[in-house]
């Protein structure tokens, strides 16, 4: 927590992370702030001002702007307190990608050209095509050692023209930079230009594991990695759902791959056997309605189980010069799929009110029209349509 006072507050919009529509706020402006803007490819600070919580903080020049749902009286004095939970593990990520930048280049040469930090991984850019796994496995057990040694982790800072800042590690400074430079040091392992939060020493980051590589953009490869806390939470998650293939395989742990390869070949063989049964289905439908003595104008049918090929089936069997045909499959009370097919101009007319009626979409050539139905609910409405277009063709039909 931190005493502060407030210096200006305005109304403001603010845009969600994960789209919608904006959120109407205010940016509030403090004396001074524990709370981290976003930047340098780490994510803001959360908590409150008062009991008013901030959703964002981003920087404006040297200010810290946080948006808050509720305006607060410039000049009143406020305590400010700080997620910490979060804190702690942007962190503890941070610190962990300093870590492991700095001894992928000792190692390997490996420059890193930018990183993420995201809410279930971090991701280093490593500026090389191929990173093999020996190097991978490699480049845990260092980080991991350094760990162990407890390595102290400081902050210094220099003024903006320090001829030593030309020898710390850096991808430059933000056009907006204004004030001295803040340089992060691993104890004879790194020195790095930063503006981001960082544990004190290495032992805070407890264990890193390095997830693996992923092929990154223009011949860079991108090294995806957890730190601390992120590592302990996976172990649980992946311990989790251990048990509960165990349970539902009837196996030990050791025994879940093959056990599932099994269930997937059965899986297959079975969809297999069901779809031969529904192609004989459909034409069993199919030759039954042709047996009948007299020919009918509108052929209706809704099966549940079905796909858009046995609707074909029935259709081709049956045949569309002279009749019009309206299949479906699905769940009546939910989403579905469809199919009209008949004489071409009547399909022609008929397809696209026929979708509109069923809530869905669709498209159709040479006699035939289908689509996915959001509304399977309103097949009746659908077939009164079709009877009552066959009714002005024909009248004594």
């Amino acid at each position: 927590q931190f005493t502060t006072r407030v210096v200006s507050c305005r109304a403001a919009e603010l845009r969600p992370e994960g789209g919608g529509e904006p959120v109407r706020g205010f940016q509030v402006v403090l004396e001074d702030t524990i709370l981290f803007p976003e930047g340098g490819g780490q994510p803001d600070d959360r908590g409150f001002i008062g009991d008013v919580p901030v959703l964002r903080v981003t920087r404006r020049g040297p200010e810290a702007v946080h948006f808050v749902p509720a305006a607060l009286e410039p000049g009143a004095e406020v305590l400010l307190s700080l997620d910490w939970e979060r804190r702690f593990d942007h962190m503890q990520q941070h610190s962990g990608q300093h870590l492991i930048s700095a001894i992928a280049e000792q190692m390997f040469g490996f420059k890193t050209t930018s990183w993420e930090l995201g809410r279930q991984r971090s991701v280093i850019e490593l500026d090389t095509p191929l990173v093999t796994a020996e190097q991978v496995t490699a480049l845990e057990k260092s980080v991991n050692e350094k760990i162990r040694d407890r390595v102290p982790v400081t902050v210094r800072e220099l003024a903006a023209g320090d001829p030593e800042i030309e020898t710390v590690r850096s991808r430059g400074l933000p056009d907006d930079h204004v004030g001295p430079v803040r340089v992060v040091d691993i104890k004879g392992i790194d020195s790095n230009l930063c503006c981001g939060t960082h544990v004190s020493n290495l032992s805070d980051l407890q264990v890193i594991k390095l997830l693996g590589m992923e092929k990154g953009k223009k011949n860079k490869t991108n090294l995806v990695f957890l730190a601390g806390n992120r590592v302990l939470k996976s172990i649980e998650q992946s311990h989790n759902t251990e048990k509960a293939l165990t349970s539902l395989l009837k196996n030990g742990p050791g025994e879940h791959v093959e056990a599932v390869r099994r269930l997937q070949s059965s899986v297959k063989l079975l969809q297999k056997n069901n779809l031969n049964l529904l192609r004989d289905i459909a034409v069993l439908i199919a030759r039954d309605f042709k047996s009948k003595p007299a020919p009918r104008q509108l052929f209706v049918l809704h099966r549940k189980e079905g796909d858009s090929e046995f609707m074909n089936i029935i259709a081709n069997e049956i045949g569309t010069e002279e009749t019009l045909l309206f299949l479906t499959v699905g769940d009546e009370k939910e989403a579905g799929l469809f199919l009209l097919a008949g004489p071409v101009e009547a399909v022609e007319n008929l397809g696209p009110r026929v979708a509109e009626l069923l809530g869905g979409k669709g498209a159709g050539k040479r006699g035939r029209f289908q689509g996915k139905a959001a509304k399977m609910s309103r097949r009746g409405e659908v077939q009164a349509l079709l009877q009552e277009f066959i009714s002005r063709q024909n009248p004594e039909a």
